[in-house]
C-alpha cells in the first residue's frame, strides 16, 4: 500500500498551535480541500502524535503550507522530543496559533470535528482566516521530499 499510495504527490504543511508549554507543530502531509461551502479542510493526524491532543484541546490551529525551499522545517517538526521552534522564526497569529514565517500559505483552523481512521485521526475543520503568497511548493512523493520540476 506504502509503495502504491506513495506515487500520489502531497503537499507538505506544519500544522501549529498553542500548547500549555508554548507553540507546538507536526509536520502534515494528509491534508486536502474538503468543501468550499461552508469552507472546510480534513487532515489525519497520527493517533500516536504527542502534538494532535494540545491542538485538539484549544480546539484552533493553523496549517503553515511549505515551499519547496523548505524541507528543513517539515523535518524538524516531524521529530519528536526536540524543541521544534528552536531558531524558527514565526509570530502568533490572530487566533493564537504560530504562523510560520516565509510559508506559501497559512490557513488558520478551527475542530468542527474528529472521526477515527485507522491509526490515524480524521479531523475535519473550518477555515476561519487564511492568506497566501508566492512561490513553489515543497511535495512528498515515493517517501522523500521534492519540488515541482526536481
Amino acid at each position: 500500500m506504502r509503495q502504491v499510495l506513495g506515487r500520489f504527490a502531497s503537499g507538505v504543511a506544519v500544522v501549529t498551535g498553542a500548547g500549555p508549554e508554548g507553540p507546538v507543530g507536526f509536520t502534515c502531509q494528509s491534508l486536502f480541500s474538503l468543501s468550499l461551502e461552508p469552507p472546510l479542510v480534513a487532515l489525519a493526524p497520527s493517533r500516536e502524535s504527542a502534538t494532535w491532543p494540545h491542538l485538539r484541546r484549544s480546539e484552533v490551529f493553523c496549517v503553515n503550507v511549505l515551499g519547496g525551499d523548505q524541507e528543513a522545517l517539515a523535518r524538524g517538526f516531524s521529530r519528536r522530543g526536540v524543541d521544534k521552534f528552536a531558531g524558527v522564526a514565526w509570530q502568533e497569529g490572530p487566533l493564537g496559533a504560530p504562523h510560520l514565517e516565509g510559508v506559501l500559505a497559512w490557513i488558520d483552523c478551527r475542530v468542527e470535528d474528529v472521526h477515527p481512521g485507522g491509526d490515524h485521526h480524521l479531523v475535519v475543520a473550518r477555515v476561519l482566516r487564511l492568506a497566501a503568497g508566492d512561490g513553489s511548493p515543497l511535495l512528498f512523493y515515493r517517501g522523500g521530499f521534492t519540488t515541482l520540476g526536481a
